[in-house]
């Protein structure tokens, strides 16, 4: 069994952020363009992508701001921790990332960071829709009295 297999699923970040703060549409798994002491620090566990965000730009998509700290044995050739990282798409994917950008509005969010059960870094974007602060105050709402629905069943069901 592989390493990153015994932590789990190989998940490395997740934007927990992104549920609250935006209505999920569309997902798309996309790699991501590294270099070696990023999979090394990402081997790690040791990424945040709760600050990032995926701009469109000269037809590529880009991962902007997310944080991959350099690697703790890694040289003077060490990579930069938020420089912009090039996500792979297919084209048909990328046109209608851009379309839905362009046309509706809409964002694109990253959810999660991982290695998939090959071994290669993947990240999970969703098109997305913002939220207003009443639905914000809503999904609370909702959740608060899922909880309670839930003590309520455990004590007395």
């Amino acid at each position: 069994m592989s390493k990153d297999k015994s932590k789990g699923d190989g998940l490395v970040a997740v934007n927990r952020r992104a549920r609250f703060d935006y209505e999920l549409g569309d997902t798309f798994e996309a790699g991501l363009q590294l270099v070696g002491t990023e999979v090394k620090s990402l081997r790690d566990g040791k990424a945040n992508i709760a600050e990032a965000y995926v701009s469109p730009e000269k037809g590529e998509i880009w991962l902007i701001n997310s944080d991959i700290p350099p690697f703790s044995h890694g040289n003077r050739f060490n990579h930069e921790p938020r420089r912009p990282r090039k996500l792979l798409l297919r084209k048909k994917e990328v046109n209608q990332l851009f379309g839905a950008v362009a046309r509706d509005g809409r964002t694109v969010v990253p959810l999660r960071l991982y290695f998939n059960d090959r071994g290669l870094v993947k990240l999970q974007i969703a098109l997305a829709k913002g939220k207003k602060t009443v639905d914000k105050r809503e999904t609370k709402k909702e959740r608060d009295w899922n909880r309670q629905k839930q003590r309520i069943l455990k004590t007395f069901g």
